[in-house]
């Protein structure tokens, strides 16, 4: 029979008494949501846990507190829609992974608009639209939904 184990609440420094990341453990894994920080005290990511590997959505920023990326994870790989941000906090890409590849579409923006979108399968890239009627005209819209 195995017996629960309740869990624990763990904030972990650096040598200089910096918080570097701070989270739930049980079993000593990390499980349920954690933040990890910066030495300059901003925080570098955020998400959960399920068995000490990334699980569910996380979100990911740079040193100055702007989001560089967010999405799904699942045993540790990313899965479906990811999103990937400018300087300047406007989306750059959306890509849709499977199993920690690029699988599906990706969506490349330039000031807020479509660019272009591509097609992968398993990280190789099989089609490109720059032409977004074109895009439509071939693809069904409620799959991306």
């Amino acid at each position: 029979m195995l017996v629960a184990q309740e869990k624990t609440y763990h904030k972990i420094y650096d040598d200089n008494g910096v918080l570097k990341e701070e989270g739930w453990k049980q079993f000593d894994l990390k499980t349920a949501y954690w933040k990890f920080y910066y030495a300059n005290g901003g925080i570098a990511s955020k998400g959960h846990f399920k068995n000490n590997v990334p699980d569910s959505y996380w979100y990911f920023y740079n040193e100055n507190g702007n989001l560089e990326k967010e999405g799904h994870f699942k045993f540790g790989l990313k899965q479906k829609w990811w999103i990937i941000y400018d300087e300047d906090g406007k989306i750059s890409r959306k890509e849709q992974f499977k199993n920690d590849q690029i699988d599906g579409y990706c969506f490349q923006y330039k000031k807020g608009k479509i660019l272009k979108i591509e097609k992968y399968l398993q990280n190789i890239k099989i089609k490109e639209w720059t032409d977004l009627k074109k895009f439509e005209a071939e693809n069904n819209l409620k799959d991306l939904m």
